[in-house]
């Protein structure tokens, strides 16, 4: 049985909580975020970028529930991806088993081109 992960939009810190079933999905602008896995361990994050640019890069920033930013990965290259009409960027990561957070924390994705931090929050 999965557990709740909730999800969260936040642009410059500014928030609205949403409910959402075992996966979150969350959005901020033209950039989207997908968390998979259950309860306080993910097994893996997806992000895209609506559009096409050069030099676009990704990371994941992680806002503890005391309130600290946390760079949780370093900038990963995104890759370009054109479906019909639509432009995208997306970038992804797995943890092998599952990377375990401390319940509230805040899983968010950044690019380095456009402005929206689309945010999980992760939950037993």
């Amino acid at each position: 049985m999965r557990k709740t992960i909730h999800m969260l939009t936040a642009a410059a810190l500014v928030a609205v909580a949403a409910p959402a079933r075992a996966d979150a999905k969350a959005s901020d602008g033209k950039v989207g975020l997908s968390v998979y896995g259950k309860g306080l361990r993910v097994d893996d994050v997806g992000a895209h970028l609506e559009g096409h640019g050069t030099g676009v890069r990704g990371r994941l920033i992680t806002y503890m529930p005391k309130g600290y930013r946390s760079e949780l990965t370093g900038w990963r290259d995104a890759t370009p991806v054109t479906a019909a009409l639509t432009k995208l960027y997306t970038v992804g990561w797995k943890w092998k088993g599952g990377k375990n957070f401390p319940h509230c924390t805040k899983l968010c994705v950044e690019f380095n081109v456009v402005q929206g931090e689309p945010c999980a929050v992760i939950h037993r």
